[in-house]
């Protein structure tokens, strides 16, 4: 890993420490003002293909320190999945306050043909968001509302 640390800081927001482990390395960036995530860019000595139904870990050669009671959430980008089928075989992924590893995303190619990763594609989104930590207690019973009884899946309707 480099030495080399750089701090980053959007308007308003928290501030997360963010290495380049990789020198080519593109740090995130938010595409609009209005954006909820940044883009993730790979980082890759040769380009990956992913063929139809398999999947292939992406690094963007970034980590990142974030601070107690923060999470990262790794997600699709939804122009890949509409136009090229590919997703995130996670969901998403939780990037967790004391990982301090390289950042990357499990893509899968829902497709059916091959896909493929070059170094620098947008690869993935991150949002940086607040989490709780609970404390369990046992009860007997929970209180019942008007939904509790009825079907489990889609109890509100269509």
């Amino acid at each position: 890993m480099s030495a080399h640390t750089t701090i980053i800081r959007y308007d308003g927001g928290v501030e997360i420490k963010i290495q380049k482990v990789q020198k080519s390395a593109q740090l995130p960036q938010y595409q609009t003002e209005g954006a909820a995530a940044v883009d993730l860019h790979a980082c890759i000595d040769e380009p990956i293909t992913i063929p139809p139904t398999k999947t292939a870990i992406v690094p963007t050669g970034v980590a990142i320190q974030l601070p107690d009671g923060y999470e990262a959430q790794v997600r699709a980008r939804s122009g890949l999945a509409a136009k090229h089928a590919i997703g995130l075989a996670n969901g998403i992924g939780t990037i967790d306050s004391d990982y301090r590893g390289e950042i990357c995303a499990i893509r899968i190619n829902w497709g059916d043909q091959d896909f493929v990763v070059e170094s620098g594609m947008r690869i993935a989104q991150m949002v940086i968001a607040k989490y709780e930590h609970v404390i369990w207690r046992e009860v007997d019973s929970v209180e019942g509302t008007s939904r509790r009884d009825k079907d489990k899946f889609g109890s509100t309707g269509v």
